[in-house]
């Protein structure tokens, strides 16, 4: 056994893991794929995962942050569930891959938070 099955069995996962991890919503519609994940240093969590959508809604240059809480990991089908639909990711707060926002900005967190109603983790 690995240790990368180690750390799934103790409800632990590798960043790795998940960078390239299809992401898909509650209905089972493709989303895109996971493109890194945003850890806080000062905090210790992960804050944000970044997601690609592709070619997707004319968004194939944009990168969005989700707050980590609003994801959910299935092991089993190896994919991330993001429960929002495709319409609200039409207006999702986003950023060009060349051109991204300070992350530690508090005021940016309140935003992307509030937009996918999700608790702020620095809470």
């Amino acid at each position: 056994m690995g240790a990368d099955t180690k750390l799934m069995h103790a409800g632990m996962l590798s960043g790795h893991r998940m960078v390239g991890c299809k992401v898909e919503n509650s209905k089972g519609e493709h989303l895109g794929k996971i493109e890194d994940i945003i850890i806080d240093e000062e905090q210790g969590r992960v804050a944000y995962a970044l997601l690609s959508f592709g070619g997707f809604l004319g968004m194939g240059n944009k990168l969005f942050a989700f707050p980590w809480a609003s994801l959910r990991h299935d092991r089993v089908e190896k994919k991330v569930i993001l429960d929002v639909d495709k319409e609200s990711l039409r207006n999702a707060p986003g950023f060009d891959r060349d051109s991204w926002p300070d992350m530690a900005d508090r005021s940016w967190g309140v935003r992307i938070h509030d937009y996918y109603k999700s608790p702020y983790y620095w809470q």
